[in-house]
């Protein structure tokens, strides 16, 4: 299937990490022109990208996700390189290590992860709706696209996460307001979240690395297996594309293994050996 990627350009958020490098690549192999942005690891995403075959495909831009006059810059950057941003991907985000209850929680850590991900994320659609303002619909007919990277956190909650959870959750409030609204700017222009669930990416989770970790995790999916960050990329380009998913905005779309708010299967039915050795596998 031709996903008409080829001749757009698309900017990544917190592409240094492995969710947003997945992504990237994954819309690189499409043929699209790939603009990453990074912040605190942007040097080692712009290491990165130095070994990657698709690289004259590519830029870079750098900024803080908590600053709107950052996120503007970085979509003019782009647009003053390629023309326009026809698909943005709002991925840049932080999980706060340590469980703490929420009353126990301190005020400067809730601050900062509604910051980063919620606000983070708002601040990135508004620089990228500006930005369609300015430049209006293609005139191929091929909408625009805004993909925001929640959590199953915000779907089903996180015990000791509340900060997490709550602005995740805020995404989906977020979209189904955008859906509408940026249809203004591009008829045919379309505002979509992802919800990844346990998704491995190039380094190991200090969490999942505890025995037991992977079993208790998969016992709340029907597919007994964790996510690849590659696995969450393709849902991602599937709904940036104006052809495989042009009829499709406002959704939320999980990719976890059938993931539910519950057990689905006793501690004996998970192999966590098997389940490891799966993650290694490649299509």
């Amino acid at each position: 299937m031709d996903l008409r990627l080829s001749d757009k350009t698309v900017l990544v958020t917190g592409a240094s990490g492995a969710l947003g490098r997945a992504t990237a690549e994954a819309f690189a192999a499409e043929g699209a022109r790939v603009a990453l942005h990074g912040h605190r690891a942007a040097a080692d995403m712009e290491e990165w990208l130095l070994a990657q075959p698709w690289r004259a495909r590519s830029m870079t831009v750098e900024g803080d996700v908590r600053s709107p006059a950052d996120m503007q810059r970085c979509v003019d950057e782009v647009r003053s390189a390629w023309g326009r941003v026809d698909a943005c991907i709002a991925n840049a985000g932080a999980w706060p290590p340590g469980e703490v209850r929420l009353d126990e929680c301190p005020v400067e850590r809730i601050r900062e992860t509604i910051e980063v991900n919620l606000l983070g994320a708002m601040w990135t659609a508004r620089a990228f709706m500006a930005g369609l303002a300015a430049d209006g619909p293609r005139k191929d007919g091929h909408g625009a696209s805004l993909v925001f990277i929640g959590s199953t956190a915000g779907r089903f909650g996180e015990r000791h996460h509340a900060d997490y959870a709550a602005a995740k959750a805020g995404l989906v409030g977020l979209a189904r307001t955008l859906k509408n609204e940026i249809t203004a700017l591009d008829p045919f222009a379309r505002v979509n979240v992802v919800e990844p669930g346990w998704t491995i990416g190039h380094k190991p989770k200090p969490a999942l690395e505890r025995p037991g970790v992977v079993t208790r995790v998969v016992r709340t999916m029907a597919l007994r297996q964790l996510g690849r960050a590659e696995d969450v990329a393709r849902t991602v380009v599937w709904l940036a594309s104006p052809s495989a998913s042009r009829h499709v905005s406002g959704e939320v779309i999980a990719v976890a293994g059938g993931m539910e708010g519950r057990l689905l299967w006793d501690e004996g039915d998970v192999d966590e050996g098997a389940v490891r050795a799966r993650l290694a596998e490649r299509d």
